[in-house]
């Protein structure tokens, strides 16, 4: 009995001592685990020192897992100690076995020290681990690592993202790794919308993420620069050392002209990694705006220190370069991130759009074919492959030093009228600001909208855009139907682009460039450009005006298109203060300064007067403006408190005691439009054009009142409301067209020329105004117009083809007998037994010089007892 309890004893004693053991190994395990997590959040908020002497003490505390050792890598790193952190690397991989995820970790940190040989022999060692070693047996993060490797190897990114990354997060899906590196990869391709799908659901799962935040800008960065705010915002508050999203905020700025605010955030990226590349390079970036070649090489030379063959250097600089349009020096620098590195295709499709944008086609459209068919899932190099088979059939036309690229149809209605155009602009443009254009003018003008974006952007979007200039190269989007826009003002202002940026060698801000283009507009015609408004009167007269010093960032970042329009609206009226208050020399003077590389702001100093002087003059002079803008009216709008605008007979009570108030009388004359009370709506509607007779914008009194008398029969009325209209805007086409169709009904021929070249500087494909302009000149003894008109409709496909066919040979018989049988033959194909047409027949065969009588194919010219077809 003595010696089984004793037997018992021992047994309960080593059980107990073994479940003592598990419990102090697993709380040993909770302990380490509990540290790695703390660390690592050190890391993920930027106390990067902390981080690294709290992995140190792990080590030293017996903690044996790789990740210890990475953090101490990436801390190094983060810190810029590179030297340091290669010599650790060297030491974790003779000491430690080798994971896939710290070999990944060892090849960047080889290659950013410079250390190509070493860096490549961790891919190769990778691959071999990948040719070995089963999938079940690694870890989530180390198929990710093998992912990001063989990406680098050249293998194909649509396999690695569906059966890698995916892979892993349906496996998986707290491998915060996964999510991320599918978003750099989606951005490394241009695919920003699958970019921010994948940094959404990172951060979804995984609460603030830095890296997850500062991806998710990234993607709106082309897109949303208030969405892309507000997720830097995001990671720098949980980590304000973040260097990529300092990085990203500094280029922001860059993009706002606002230099200052761009050093200072390059600042704090250097004050904790002072060698961090991406920093030095848009340092460089910088010194290049403010022409400061010594401070460039410094920089430049600065972020190659430790890796001097790398091409991103070279790449980001090129690529900022080319964003301020200055394609020239981007193209130099993607050259050189080339001669780093041929295979760096980041740097191939910029340099390829670089090419196309200063018109070198051959070139550039050879680099984007090259890179799609390297690598299929690069967005952009898709896109301009694909475009180039469609500009492939495009008509082009030529003059002096014009190219205009047109779809063919186009090309034949009006690509004559496009020539001309450019030509006036050319000579009236370049005489003014005394410049002498180098090599061809290209335009480009796409019927389909994602065309002209992948052409001007590499990417399908820019709705809102009409045209862009890049210097000697313009792209524009062609005349729309149900978008009522003058074509021709447009081409004037991308022309006025092509003026100032040769003058300045594209050095010039954005606001001044679209200032002085919408100046130039209204210069050429009155009812081109843009005018002040009842939203513009209220945006500055409550304080909205832009300072003229950072003009530039109401561009990138407008919380509205209708503040995008403002911008435009601002910098033309401040280019129109600068030369009525300092004259149009300044203006140039400033222009040459800035082709000299000076600084906007410093230049009007120069040549005008202190920056803020300028500035509150130019705040008066906009005040004037907007108070001068129907001085008679009045535009309170009151709120619902005072007037319910959903009641008509509030509404007209409110108009009783406010008998000049424009919300009142707007109001309710759609109140009595709406109740078809036609008469009654013609006195608030007549009212209204007499406080405010320079209103064309959408929905304004002249429309409004057209249809009032259109519908009453009153069509002498109709017709004098509608050419004040057409005589104040350039782009009433509505106007336009029921014009030629009152003149046309009443014969008043001139009106239904004058309206119709109104029309077509909208929309110049449009049958029914051929038509009418052919009919119209016909009348007025204008034969050549006529003939012009009747070929234009032929093109697009006329109801009656026949009498188009006739009415050319009818005036092209005194002229040119055998055009003219030619155009009745298509008429008697159609129409055999057409009367008129065998009659004009036998006078062709009968007139002097006429074709001989054999040569009619055989049509009978006697009656057949048809009815005449017109």
């Amino acid at each position: 009995m003595a010696s089984s309890y004793r037997h018992r004893s021992y047994h309960d004693r080593l059980m107990w001592t073994a479940a003592c053991l598990v419990f102090v190994i697993g709380s040993i395990h909770a302990a380490s685990a509990s540290e790695l997590d703390a660390a690592r959040r050190q890391f993920r908020t930027g106390r990067y020192a902390q981080c690294l002497e709290s992995s140190q003490e792990a080590i030293d505390n017996g903690a044996y897992q790789t990740e210890w050792r990475r953090l101490i890598i990436q801390c190094l790193m983060a810190l810029g100690r590179y030297d340091e952190a290669t010599a650790y690397t060297d030491t974790v991989l003779r000491d430690s076995r080798a994971s896939v995820a710290l070999l990944r970790l060892a090849h960047t940190t080889y290659q950013s020290n410079g250390q190509a040989d070493q860096a490549d022999g961790m891919l190769a060692m990778i691959y071999r681990i990948a040719t070995t070693r089963r999938a079940e047996y690694m870890s989530p993060r180390d198929i990710v690592a093998l992912g990001q490797s063989l990406l680098l190897l050249g293998a194909e990114p649509r396999f690695i993202l569906n059966n890698f990354y995916d892979e892993v997060v349906r496996s998986d899906p707290n491998c915060r790794e996964a999510y991320l590196a599918a978003g750099s990869l989606a951005l490394d391709k241009q695919d920003y919308e699958l970019a921010a799908e994948r940094y959404r659901q990172a951060i979804a799962r995984f609460g603030d993420d830095p890296d997850a935040h500062c991806g998710l800008a990234a993607a709106f960065y082309h897109s949303d620069r208030g969405a892309m705010m507000e997720s830097l915002d995001a990671a720098l508050h949980v980590n304000p050392r973040h260097a990529p999203a300092r990085v990203l905020l500094a280029e922001h700025h860059i993009d706002c002209e606002n230099h200052e605010a761009a050093t200072a955030s390059l600042d704090r990226v250097l004050a904790v990694n002072p060698w961090y590349p991406d920093a030095w390079a848009y340092r460089a970036v910088l010194a290049h705006l403010a022409n400061e070649a010594n401070a460039v090489s410094a920089s430049r030379a600065k972020a190659l220190k430790f890796r001097p063959v790398n091409p991103r250097v070279d790449y980001l600089i090129g690529r900022k370069l080319s964003q301020k349009y200055r394609f020239t020096e981007g193209a130099a620098y993607q050259r050189q991130a080339l001669e780093s590195d041929p295979n760096y295709l980041p740097a191939k499709i910029q340099l390829a759009q670089d090419l196309l944008r200063l018109g070198d086609e051959p070139r550039g459209w050879a680099l984007a074919e090259e890179v799609n068919a390297k690598d299929a899932y690069n967005i952009e190099a898709y896109n301009l492959a694909h475009l180039r088979d469609t500009l492939s059939e495009f008509t082009t036309l030529s003059a002096d030093d014009l190219i205009v690229r047109m779809e063919d149809v186009e090309a034949a209605v009006y690509g004559d009228k496009v020539i001309e155009l450019l030509k006036q602009a050319g000579s009236e443009l370049s005489g003014r600001y005394g410049v002498e254009l180098k090599g061809p003018v290209t335009v480009e003008l796409f019927p389909h909208q994602q065309d002209f974006a992948v052409r001007t952007f590499g990417m399908p979007g820019g709705d809102g855009f009409l045209g862009v200039c890049f210097g000697n190269v313009i792209t524009a989007n062609s005349p729309k139907a149900d978008r009522s826009t003058n074509w021709q003002a447009t081409l004037w202002h991308e022309f006025c682009h092509v003026v100032t940026l040769n003058l300045t060698a594209n050095k010039m801000p954005r606001w001044l460039s679209e200032g002085i283009s919408v100046y130039e507009e209204s210069r050429r015609q009155a009812t081109w450009g843009q005018r002040m408004t009842p939203q513009y009167r209220r945006m500055i007269l409550e304080g909205q005006l832009t300072p003229i010093g950072k003009l530039s960032a109401a561009f990138l970042n407008p919380p509205t298109p209708m503040h995008l329009q403002f911008a435009y609206y601002e910098s033309a009226l401040v280019v129109e203060f600068l030369i009525e208050r300092f004259g149009f020399e300044s203006l140039k003077a400033i222009l040459a300064d800035l082709r000299d590389g000076e600084a906007i702001n410093a230049a009007i100093s120069r040549h005008a007067a202190p920056l803020k002087k300028v500035e509150d003059e130019f705040d008066a002079f906009a005040r004037r403006r907007a108070e001068a803008l129907a001085p008679q009216a009045d535009w309170e709008q009151p709120d619902r408190g005072q007037v319910d605008p959903s009641d008509p007979d509030a509404v007209a009570r409110w108009l009783a005691t406010h008998e000049n108030n424009v919300w009142a009388l707007q109001r309710h004359a759609g109140n009595l439009l709406a109740d078809k009370q036609w008469e009654q709506a013609k006195k608030p509607l007549e009212k209204l054009i007499a406080l405010y007779p320079e209103d064309v914008g959408e929905g304004n009194a002249y429309r409004l009142l057209a249809e009032a008398h259109r519908h009453l029969g009153e069509t002498q009325r109709e017709r004098e409301i509608l050419k004040r209209l057409a005589t104040r805007s350039a782009d009433a086409a509505d106007a336009y067209r029921r014009l030629m169709e009152v003149g046309t009904e009443q014969q008043r021929w001139q009106e239904v020329v004058d309206h119709g070249a109104r029309y077509l500087a909208v929309y110049p494909l449009l049958g029914t105004a051929y038509q009418q302009l052919g009919r119209a000149n016909e009348e007025l003894g204008q034969s050549e117009a006529a003939i012009e008109a009747y070929r234009c409709l032929l093109l697009l496909e006329p109801e009656d083809p026949v009498d188009v066919h006739y009415r050319l040979a009818k005036l092209l018989q005194p002229r040119d007998p055998v055009a003219a049988k030619h155009y009745l033959l298509e008429a008697l194909a159609d129409a055999p037994r057409f009367r008129r047409g065998h009659q004009l027949l036998l006078e062709l065969r009968e007139s002097p010089g006429g074709p001989p009588r054999d040569d009619a194919r055989g049509a009978d010219p006697r009656p057949t007892g048809q009815e005449d077809v017109p």
